[in-house]
């Protein structure tokens, strides 16, 4: 991993990205959806510096994993917010990693138990490459590759940061 990544930095490079995305196909109108924790957090920046509309949408995927029963419980499960009706609409999912594909997957399920989206474009400030699903999103900001045993986190909200850790045994 570099030394230090800007995350800031990252975000400008993201939203540019996002909105050349949405301009090449024709997405006009989108709502954006963070998943809680650091995809929320990246959404509410990204939010502002698109100038988007809609308010902010929520997802709280705890009751969605597919480790439910191997993990337990996220202590500080909160409920998901989309006040919005994601049926027809076009939806910016948006996550700090993406390395399983498994986030994402819960995110799907629960998403389209809210209507049928016209589209969902994926946003994620890193692609760490270690994919069990077939996902892969539309607008990354890196992508990275980790030795064996280390994880990467995202810290905030103010200031975005992250960090470099060893994964517990």
């Amino acid at each position: 991993m570099p030394e230090s990544i800007d995350v800031h930095a990252q975000l400008s490079v993201m939203a540019e990205r996002l909105q050349r995305y949405l301009q090449t196909r024709n997405i006009n109108d989108p709502v954006l959806v963070g998943i809680r924790t650091g995809g929320v957090w990246l959404a509410e920046k990204l939010h502002k510096q698109l100038g988007v509309e809609s308010a902010l949408g929520i997802l709280d995927i705890s009751f969605y994993r597919d480790d439910f029963t191997r993990v337990g419980m996220n202590p500080k499960v909160m409920p998901s917010n989309l006040p919005f009706t994601t049926e027809d609409r076009h939806v910016v999912l948006i996550d700090d990693v993406i390395m399983s594909g498994r986030t994402i997957r819960a995110a799907l399920n629960e998403l389209f138990d809210y209507g049928r989206p016209a589209s969902v474009t994926l946003v994620a400030l890193l692609d760490l490459e270690a994919h069990e699903l077939p996902i892969r999103a539309d607008v990354v900001g890196m992508t990275l590759t980790l030795a064996p045993g280390q994880q990467i986190k995202l810290c905030g909200p103010d200031p975005l940061h992250l960090t470099l850790e060893q994964r517990k045994p």
